[in-house]
């Protein structure tokens, strides 16, 4: 059955020097006033134990535009404005409901310079975005077209640390569910390849950081070799960012073919509840488990398996995978991570990876 869901889509867009300066400021102002609000959040909540919500929050902004300095803040669009302090009440309910750390203050160095705008602060006609406070439509790079007749209900602007522009709209799309197959695969995550399906197959970890590792300690020394304040560093930190940027996007592309491969094979696709943030804290494997990037694999299996009607089922993260035996049954008391084959006593010899992921399909399958 199809079904309805919001989905965002991407595009890079190159602004005039008026659209940039318009939106620079605008993104200084989202940062200031979600700083601002999180302050007086925080000292009412440690002072006095008591919450802040969104509307009293509302009422500080508009106290804060009639204050003497801050007038800058009517220079740009309320509504990002607005949507900083709906994102940070989002932020305080996480944390109040345990599924997030305490809201941390947004740097301008190190956060993603961003600006949310819902539909009364822009203009969507005939494909071509006007933003509010701005003359003329965004130049954007339709890499991809939207789905026909779509409308977005909201337009986010970012710039990332390589000076790249983007612009994410989001739309109601309707997907239709893929043909049910009978196919079911168990998927070990490693290092050594990327993953292991049940069925024998390996893929091999591309190592986008490794390959481009050259290009960014070139990168990270000459910035190092920069003064403080320089032009030369800034220059310098955006080409650090640059290479960063190829990295991630490679990945990212690699991940999104990967994921749609798997869903698109198989009915149920099984994996196990790593702990991704115990192994990046182990230094040995941490460069690789950061490279595989593991987390937004599973959030795109996660997604994707919703949206097209197949299952995903997500096994403990104690289960002996490793260490059981897929013929008999048995359990080795210890497997260390240098043992990459086995023999176990029904005579059975085993490919550590393959083997595991043998075990988690008939575990996840076992779970159905």
């Amino acid at each position: 059955m199809a079904q309805i869901v919001k989905r965002a889509y991407k595009y890079r867009f190159h602004p005039t020097p008026e659209q940039a300066s318009e939106l620079a400021r605008t993104f200084g102002c989202v940062r200031y006033v979600y700083n601002k609000a999180l302050e007086a959040r925080t000292r009412a909540y440690t002072a006095e134990g008591r919450k802040v919500s969104y509307v009293e929050t509302s009422a500080m902004l508009t106290a804060w535009k009639r204050t003497e300095g801050l007038e800058f803040l009517f220079e740009v669009s309320s509504v990002p404005l607005q949507q900083a302090l709906r994102h940070l009440q989002a932020a305080f309910a996480n944390f109040f409901a345990r599924r997030a750390k305490y809201p941390t203050f947004k740097s301008k160095r190190r956060s993603r310079a961003s600006a949310e705008y819902t539909r009364s602060a822009f203009r969507w006609r005939d494909g071509r975005l006007t933003l509010a406070k701005m003359d003329a439509p965004l130049d954007i790079v339709w890499s991809r077209p939207l789905p026909e007749g779509a409308q977005p209900s909201t337009v986010t602007v970012s710039k990332d640390a390589a000076g790249r522009w983007f612009v994410s709209l989001l739309v109601e799309e309707t997907i239709r569910p893929l043909e049910p197959v009978d196919a079911a695969v168990g998927v070990d995550a490693g290092i050594t390849s990327l993953l292991t399906l049940s069925t024998g197959e390996k893929i091999t970890n591309p190592k986008h950081e490794r390959r481009d590792r050259r290009r960014l300690v070139r990168a990270q020394r000459a910035l190092a070799r920069t003064a403080k304040g320089s032009n030369n560093r800034a220059e310098a930190r955006l080409k650090v960012a640059r290479v960063h940027a190829r990295i991630t996007d490679r990945r990212r592309d690699f991940l999104h073919k990967l994921t749609t491969r798997l869903v698109r094979e198989n009915q149920t696709v099984v994996i196990e509840d790593l702990t991704v943030r115990n192994l990046v804290g182990n230094h040995n494997p941490a460069r690789a488990a950061s490279d595989a990037s593991w987390r937004e694999l599973r959030s795109m299996l996660e997604y994707k398996t919703a949206w097209y009607g197949r299952d995903l089922v997500v096994i403990d993260r104690w289960f002996p995978s490793s260490r059981l035996c897929s013929n008999c049954g048995a359990v080795r008391e210890a497997m260390p991570l240098g043992v990459r084959t086995w023999r176990c006593a029904c005579g059975a010899v085993h490919d550590r990876d393959v083997n595991a992921a043998k075990n988690i399909l008939a575990a996840g399958l076992a779970e159905r």
